[in-house]
């Protein structure tokens, strides 16, 4: 496939662009407001990110493909949210720049609380507006898991076509898991080399009643719970006691043995990133947040790979 000039918007430290990378797309501009972030992404994808609010930017080069992953916490199933936060309506800066640039296709990705309940108002918002800049659009959730992924991690998918081309999109079949013949990849399959307690690389506060009011410990043969943002609120490590139910909101240790969260090298492995991804810029803080606010690769790699007959 010859390479397809691309923007990216949000592109944060780049999961979704490693993946437009592996399938040869030729990514042109990239924005995220993150210093931290945009150092990574030059460290690992290319120097072709520019940092700053994508508000301040009114000129973009030509491209036939737009994708972004704006953040909406507001309706995130996990965390702060205030559906009133500016944060949550930074897809209209999406849609500004769409209409600018005027692709043939776009990809937006993000938290599939959007999808549910009163929360929908927000997803029908963006879609009308993608509508009405003239793409034909779909929408899914999709959970990375399969789509080889070591982590239960559900995202809505938006994608455009515009609508003067011959194209009608589908969102790819799961390729792991149920109604396929392979497994779902699990923790051990990316976490068995790496080291069991890796001093400096993960929280070691104490577990807040908070914390443990959620089942926050998937066993070594399972896929990870969802990897966030929050240094403080990532899985526990699978080599942790399992956790038993008191009751709705109350999890405990069922047994002796040392527990911890998972280091951020391991947040970066279990969202699939590969190992010779480089993580050193910003806090330690700052690279949970990078990473708990990616894009898995192997997802947005599976999820842009049905539109190459667009090409």
């Amino acid at each position: 496939m010859r390479p397809v000039r691309t923007i990216s918007l949000f592109s944060g430290c780049g999961g979704s662009d490693l993946g437009l990378k592996r399938l040869g797309y030729d990514v042109v501009w990239a924005n995220d407001i993150s210093k931290a972030a945009c150092e990574t992404y030059s460290d690992n994808v290319g120097p072709v990110i520019e940092c700053g609010d994508i508000a301040d930017f009114n000129r973009f080069p030509r491209a036939e493909f737009l994708v972004g992953c704006y953040p909406c916490q507001g309706f995130t199933q996990g965390g702060r949210r205030d559906s009133g936060d500016s944060i949550n309506f930074l897809y209209q800066q999406f849609d500004r720049v769409l209409r600018i640039v005027s692709p043939k296709a776009f990809v937006v990705e993000n938290v599939n609380g959007m999808a549910y309940g009163e929360n929908t108002l927000l997803l029908y918002n963006q879609l009308c507006r993608y509508r009405l800049a003239g793409y034909r659009v779909k929408w899914h959730v999709l959970n990375a898991e399969n789509y080889g992924v070591a982590q239960s991690r559900r995202r809505v998918f938006i994608v455009g076509i515009r609508s003067d081309l011959d194209f009608e999109y589908e969102f790819p079949a799961p390729k792991f898991g149920a109604d396929t013949r392979r497994k779902l990849i699990c923790q051990k399959d990316v976490l068995k080399d790496m080291p069991e307690w890796p001093v400096g690389e993960f929280n070691e506060e104490p577990f807040h009643w908070y914390y443990l009011s959620r089942r926050r410990r998937r066993d070594w043969n399972e896929p990870s719970p969802c990897i966030v943002g929050h240094w403080r609120h990532v899985p526990l490590h699978p080599m942790s006691p399992p956790l038993k139910r008191i009751h709705t909101d109350k999890w405990v240790f069922s047994g002796k043995g040392r527990a911890r969260r998972l280091a951020y090298r391991e947040c970066a492995a279990l969202q699939g990133f590969p190992k010779s991804f480089a993580w050193k810029r910003g806090t330690i803080r700052e690279r949970f947040q990078m990473i708990g606010n990616a894009v898995p690769p192997p997802l947005f790699e599976a999820v842009v790979n049905n539109l190459e007959n667009l090409w």
